[in-house]
């Protein structure tokens, strides 16, 4: 199940549930969309992974008890900014690859 994160993993962003500029990778390393598209490339820091929109858990119980409610988003805050000229690097050395190709 994923964590939902409450904020971006760079620049700090509050990034409720309900957020739909949250994303993510594959490890659920979270960014806000400003920064995932604009100061990373579509490439996440941590893992050289792309990135795509993280999934609204329901906030109402529609249906089996799969809701925010019953399993609530982490209140767990993961600020680690990115080293930019490191990221810089990984960029070169992915340029021209695909995310599902990385």
């Amino acid at each position: 199940m994923l964590e939902l994160r409450p904020t971006c993993e760079h620049c700090n962003k509050p990034l409720p549930p309900s957020s739909t500029e949250a994303m993510i990778c594959s490890f659920e390393c979270t960014f806000c969309h400003d920064c995932a598209a604009g100061v990373f490339g579509n490439a996440c820091p941590n893992c050289g992974g792309g990135f795509a929109p993280r999934p609204v858990r329901p906030a109402n119980n529609w249906k089996g008890d799969n809701f925010l409610g019953k399993y609530p988003a982490s209140t767990v805050v993961k600020h680690r900014p990115a080293d930019l000229a490191s990221h810089a690097l990984l960029l070169e050395r992915l340029d021209k690859i695909a995310p599902e190709k990385r």
